[in-house]
């Protein structure tokens, strides 16, 4: 057994992440995994027990179990094109895809749901070489705010 929490761990990953692109310019491949980690917390899932079942968490809905495929998306200030989603498993078994949404520190703004059929509907209407992506504009457009972070307050308020 570790020393360390899942959510410590994860708390320090979103910190080197983040500075190592404020020093390198570079973004690190763990946003995937830091999304895995918030949606679990922060919506009360169930992390998925399967490695390569193609969902990351379950979520109990009374008696029925929905498998979740989670995707993350990081917002950094400058626009470099549409921002798309990571490659997309439609060949798995899953219910719902999430996209958690970051900011440049890595801490999450936003998660959004849709259901796979709609997410099949988008994905089978695009040209054969660039199905099993969808960018995050697409995704919103097709899905449901399910969680966001509180407001800020302001200072001294």
């Amino acid at each position: 057994m570790s020393i360390y929490s899942v959510d410590k761990l994860t708390a320090e990953a979103r910190r080197l992440a983040a500075e190592y692109r404020r020093v390198t310019g570079k973004v690190l491949p763990i946003s995937g995994e830091i999304a895995v980690n918030d949606a679990i917390r922060l919506l009360d899932l169930e992390p998925a027990t399967e490695p390569g079942a193609g969902y990351d968490a379950i979520r109990r809905n009374g008696e029925k179990l929905e498998r979740l495929q989670i995707k993350a998306r990081v917002v950094f200030e400058e626009k470099k094109g549409p921002a798309k989603l990571g490659q997309l498993k439609l060949e798995k078994d899953w219910d719902f895809l999430l996209m958690v949404l970051m900011d440049e520190h890595y801490e999450p703004t936003a998660i959004y749901e849709a259901p796979r059929a709609k997410v099949k509907d988008v994905m089978l209407d695009k040209e054969p070489s660039k199905r099993g992506t969808i960018t995050a504009a697409q995704f919103r457009h097709i899905s449901r705010r399910i969680w966001v972070r509180d407001p800020v307050p302001e200072p001294g308020s």
